[in-house]
Parts: C-alpha cells; structure tokens; sequence
C-alpha cells in the first residue's frame, strides 16, 4: 500500500516538472528582432546577393510603450551574403536581439534578379526554413528593395506590419495587384503550366508620367501631388517557369483576375466610354458574383477556347445625362455597347499572353487536365506550348444592376436654360 502512494506521489511530481519544462525556451519580446520584409538584390562584385532586413519595433505604437517613446518604428540594414537563411548570423554583428522570421510578411525582390535565372535557386530557401510560412507575399519592386524600404515612409501607418498588410489586402481587393503569395508562387511554378504574376511596386516615380485612366497604369506612372507616402502598388511582374518575363498595367491585373475562377476579386470601380457621347466616360462599379463558363477543345487540332464571363455592373454616373434608369431602350444600348467594350479589352490582353508571354495566368490548364486520364498524358500535351495556337473567343455576359442612389436626373438642357 505505501508503495503504491509513493508510486502515486512520484507521477504527481514528474507531471509537475514536466509543466515547468514548457518554458526552457522562451523568449522575451524584448529579445527578439523580428524581420517583417525581406529584400533581395544582385550583388554586381560576386554571385552573392544583398540581403535587405526590415526590422519592425514591437513596442512602438503598443500600449506599453506609451507616447513618449522616442524609438523608431523600424530598422532597415543591408549585407551581403549566400543566402537569407545563414545571413540572420551576419547580422547579429550589427543588431543586438535575435533575428527572426515568425512575422515575415514580404519578400521584395528586385527586378534585375527577378528576371535572372538563379532567381529561382535563391528564393526556394524559403521552402527551407521552418520559420518562414508561405502565406508572405511576393513583391517586385522597380529599385533594389534597399532603396524601396528607406522611400517607403508611410505617414498613417508608421508601422510596417500594419502597413504591407492593410496596403497588400486592399489591392488584392480592386484587383490592381495580384494575390501573389509564395505557396502560389511554389504550386504554379511547379505545375510549369501557367504563368504566375506577383506584385509590383516601387517608390520611385517616373515624371511627366503618362496620363491615363484609373487603371491602365504600372506602379510609378501615376502622377501625385501633396504629402502623402510615394510608395504605388499596381501592376503585376509575370513570370514564367520561375523568372521574370515582363509587366503587365493594373488594367490587365484586373482581367487575368476576372478570368481566373481560383482568385476574388470584390471592390472594381472603373469607368468605360459613354455610349451616348465619346468625349465622356461612365463610372461602373464591376461584380462577379458566379464562375466563368469555360469550355476548351483540345480534340481538333490548335486548341478552341470559348468563354463567357458573367459580370454585374452598376452604373454609378450619367455623365450625358440620358436617365438609364428611366429609359429602358437607352439600357439595352448600354449593356450592348459594354460588353463590346470589355470584350474587346480581354481579348486584346489575351492575344498579348499569346504572342508575347508565350503562357495564360488564368489556370485555363485545370480544365484541360481534366480531359485526360493520366498525369503523364497531359504533361506530353504540353498546355504552355500549345496555348500560343490557340483560338479563344471571349463574351462578356453583362447584367445591369443599380443605377446609383438617384436614378433620375434633371435635363441638362433645361438646366442650360
């Protein structure tokens, strides 16, 4: 019996000590400097490249910091080095806490190693690293990413975590930039069926940028004026089997989404020619509320594509002044002319990915593979290299929806008398 106590009594122990053991390991916050962004550059004096950290203050803007902190938000140190994984111990030479990657939320590369083809060796690291999830998006900037994160000094949102995230969701919302995270990046760059496309930024703009509407613009053309941050995302780098082959507008980005049935797209305001006077534009907020009906012949020679791409659009101006609304005949105008102006622009851009990208970023292959009963006879297809042949018909399917607030509006000549 008493044997059994001091069983009983010994289990109890270890259990307790076995709790205690939990915390060996921790580390204080105070610790630790955690890496928010990642830049990548070719070094031009070796086949190293430049390792950018963007080291964020955990205390600046928390509650017990207080307001009379006078740390900065952030801290941005370059070197040199083989890799971004072994280069966390070349910094400790310089920054005092732990580097770490728990809260690594971009990796900004340049777009001359971008285009390069050992691009591919150098950011498969982070399928390495356990610290490293592949939910952190992929950025391209026009600069070395140095440059990008010394310029980039956002005025609302000093600290820097908050500010790639509320800035990146908001694109991904219009549509200007893709969802261009490094899982999607990995899968798509594997499959070697597609193109995939990342976003672009940069903090340098071009002057006398060149005027167009509001999404027909690659980051740094759009011109601005005041105090704000200088830093643009739109557009979208597009690579093909790893590397970098070309830019494509915000314009563009939007389409390759619209016609990509695995990505969202949930807030589009865009305006098109009125069909009542060519001088003026009508402003339309764009929905897609169903999948695209895509149909794809492989069995007759060069590939058939045909697909119809269900859109509601509400009109959100009258600019002529012709009350949509009130005016049944002058709708059915309007629906047809859209859909011939849409049409016409996807159409335009996908002849581009054909005779210049040589690929399509709309996971078109997903309906081509299912035609096949193997993996392996659909990779002797070859998707990527029959694509450029292929024959694709477009038909934007549009469905008015609200006509703004006010339907009616006053007429304009009684207002002209």
């Amino acid at each position: 019996m008493n044997q059994k106590k001091i069983m009983l009594k010994m289990t109890v122990y270890i259990c307790m000590i076995l709790l205690l053991c939990g915390c060996w390991d921790k580390k204080e916050l105070e610790e630790r400097a955690y890496v928010i962004g990642l830049g990548m550059a070719k070094n031009h004096q070796s086949n190293k490249i430049d390792i950018t950290f963007l080291i964020a203050n955990p205390e600046v803007g928390s509650q017990q910091s207080g307001s009379g902190s006078k740390e900065p938000a952030r801290e941005i140190l370059t070197i040199t080095a083989n890799d971004f994984i072994t280069a966390r111990n070349t910094a400790n030479a310089i920054v005092a806490r732990e580097l770490t990657y728990d809260l690594l939320r971009v990796f900004v590369v340049s777009e001359q190693l971008a285009g390069d083809k050992d691009f591919i060796r150098y950011i498969y690291d982070a399928t390495k690293d356990r610290e490293i999830k592949r939910d952190a998006y992929l950025i391209v900037s026009k600069e070395d990413p140095r440059v990008f994160f010394t310029n980039n000094k956002p005025k609302l949102e000093t600290r820097p975590h908050k500010y790639f995230q509320f800035m990146i969701t908001r694109g991904i919302e219009t549509g200007l930039i893709p969802d261009s995270d490094l899982h999607r990046f990995f899968r798509v760059t594997e499959n070697d069926d597609d193109l995939f496309l990342a976003m672009y930024a940069t903090t340098k703009l071009e002057k006398g940028g060149k005027r167009g509407n509001e999404d027909e613009y690659l980051a740094g053309e759009i011109e601005t004026e005041g105090t704000s941050n200088q830093t643009q995302f739109i557009g979208a780098a597009v690579f093909k089997e790893g590397k970098m082959i070309g830019k494509i507008t915000g314009q563009e980005t939007r389409i390759s989404v619209l016609l990509d049935d695995t990505a969202e797209l949930n807030d589009v305001l865009t305006t098109y020619p009125d069909p009542f006077n060519k001088k003026l534009r009508v402003a339309a907020r764009v929905i897609k509320k169903q999948n695209n009906d895509i149909n794809i012949d492989i069995k007759h020679g060069p590939p058939k594509i045909k697909v119809t791409l269900p859109l509601t659009i509400e009109i959100l101006s009258d600019p002529s002044m012709v009350n949509y609304g009130a005016h049944e005949d002058k709708k059915k105008i309007l629906k047809k002319h859209l859909e011939n102006v849409i049409s016409k622009k996807i159409e335009a851009y996908v002849k581009r990915t054909q005779t210049e990208f040589k690929g399509e970023p709309f996971t078109w292959s997903a309906e081509v593979r299912k035609q096949f009963k193997t993996i392996p006879e659909y990779k002797k297809y070859n998707w990527m290299k029959v694509y450029p042949d292929a024959r694709v018909d477009i038909r934007a399917d549009i469905t008015l929806g609200e006509f703004g607030k006010q339907e009616k509006v006053p007429n304009l000549e009684e207002l002209r008398d």
